[in-house]
């Protein structure tokens, strides 16, 4: 099998090594092998980003926009394919596949129009004979860096604004899905993308993490916690611009008064499809105590009509999980939840498919908010359900977290939900919706441990990869 090469300086590169990229929905079905990049051809990427800076970043906006459109048209194009691609590599079911390709040219057309809309301002000075300016320039080299569950969308949604305003690119893609990213790197060379202005290194982020945050100017993640705190030192220790996305342990309120076929496709939906392995997925459903027997008799019942199995065959709603190493640690989670006193209401066994993968029923457990079942993430079709006596309850427990990424509430009372979406502690919240699904032309992001630095997508995109700038004139 032919080994697909690193883009450094607009050449395909081998590495010092490469990877088997492995079906994680049928194991005897390689994706492809990638060659892995060694630091010092990170460094060798970030120094081409550099020297691409200079002329990239006063290229007229035109011709930004004219890539971005392209590149959109040609994912459209080819979504079928791409989305079959997205499959095979993070086991989404068709249907997520070809979405997530469509969600990315969507994201590719929004930024070929703000490259051109984006600006600055003419104002009076307060000061007779003096005009001001203000104007956005491009950061400079920008570090990006991100994980396997969207790994096209995701990249997008950093690749697109960042040369938009004029930057230039270090792109890790998870190892665990690096055949999508080749291809996207692919497409824009196609259509433009000129030398060292997109440099593509795959690897491990044991081995070249640490070089993907030297000599850049801005360095956008998305992925653990763990990781992103170690970003966010070697950032603060150099003055580098940082974007962090690291996960939630997001809640789904459900009231008593909440229309139960709703709540239940709401928590079906965030908390198992993609396999939950969502940072805005559904992990702590808290439900008050009127509603919450017939909500989990529903909810079990819902789960139980759910088919697991092979991402591409027919009629499939939940694929595998992503490797070995994520099973295990989900089964590990349901394990703790036992021996700290939770109840396993449903699911959670290991799924025999027709391909050999790593399948398990989705599970649903039950236990207080203190449990380390409802504190930390565990990134796959898992959740626990935390009886409340009431909103004001719930309300305290869906706060009640180190993390702030989403949230959501069901209920027909439009004083709780406006309660609720004012003052609930996330950067996202849900009415009547699961908390998870975005649009595209929005801000995303959230609190506390979930995010840090300037939010990502939308109009908002630009004040990360652009630095603002002042000027007064004399007109005497």
């Amino acid at each position: 099998m032919e080994t697909k090469a690193n883009l450094i300086d607009g050449e395909w590169v081998a590495g010092g090594d490469s990877i088997r990229n492995d079906n994680p929905s049928n194991l005897n079905d390689p994706v492809g092998t990638y060659a892995l990049a060694t630091p010092e051809q990170v460094r060798e990427a970030t120094q081409a980003a550099r020297r691409a800076l200079s002329s990239w970043s006063v290229t007229t906006t035109q011709v930004r926009s004219d890539l971005l459109i392209r590149t959109a048209m040609e994912l459209l194009d080819r979504k079928a394919e791409l989305g079959e691609l997205v499959s095979r590599e993070a086991g989404k079911t068709r249907a997520e596949g070809v979405g997530e390709v469509v969600r990315a040219a969507q994201i590719f057309q929004f930024f070929s129009g703000e490259t051109v809309r984006y600006g600055g301002e003419n104002l009076p000075s307060v000061r007779p004979g003096i005009g001001v300016q203000t104007s956005r320039e491009p950061v400079g080299v920008v570090s990006v860096i991100t994980p396997w569950n969207f790994p096209i969308a995701i990249a997008a949604w950093k690749l697109a604004p960042a040369l938009a305003f004029g930057n230039t690119v270090v792109f890790k893609p998870s190892e665990e899905t690096p055949g999508i990213a080749w291809e996207l790197l692919n497409i824009m060379q196609r259509h433009g993308l000129p030398a060292g202005v997109v440099n593509l290194v795959n690897g491990r982020g044991a081995v070249i993490g640490k070089a993907m945050t030297e000599g850049v100017d801005a360095i956008t993640f998305t992925g653990s916690v763990r990781v992103g705190r170690e970003i966010a030192g070697h950032a603060i220790a150099s003055m580098t611009r940082v974007q962090l996305e690291m996960g939630g342990k997001n809640p789904l309120v459900i009231l008593d008064d909440a229309q139960l076929d709703v709540a239940v496709e709401c928590a079906v939906n965030g908390a198992y499809f993609s396999a939950g392995q969502r940072c805005t997925a559904s992990s702590r459903l808290i439900v008050t105590d009127k509603i919450h027997d017939r909500f989990v008799d529903a909810l079990v019942t819902r789960m139980r009509s759910l088919k697991v199995g092979p991402s591409l065959a027919d009629g499939i709603d939940i694929g595998p999980v992503i490797n070995q190493r994520q099973l295990d640690a989900i089964q590990r989670y349901i394990q703790v939840g036992k021996d700290e006193g939770a109840e396993l209401i449903a699911g959670g066994e290991l799924v025999d498919a027709p391909t050999p993968g790593f399948f398990m029923q989705p599970a649903l457990m039950a236990g207080s908010n203190a449990l380390r079942i409802n504190r930390e993430e565990v990134f796959g079709p898992f959740a626990s359900v935390i009886r409340v006596a009431d909103y004001d309850e719930a309300f305290a427990v869906a706060n009640d977290t180190d993390f702030g990424l989403s949230s959501g509430i069901c209920t027909t009372s439009h004083q709780f939900a406006t309660h609720f979406r004012m003052n609930v502690k996330s950067g996202l919240t849900m009415v009547n919706l699961p908390t998870a699904g975005l649009d595209y032309h929005v801000p995303f992001g959230g609190r506390k441990g979930s995010s840090y630095g300037p939010r990502e997508q939308g109009k908002a995109a630009v004040e990360f990869y652009t630095v603002g700038k002042t000027a007064y004139v004399s007109y005497v």
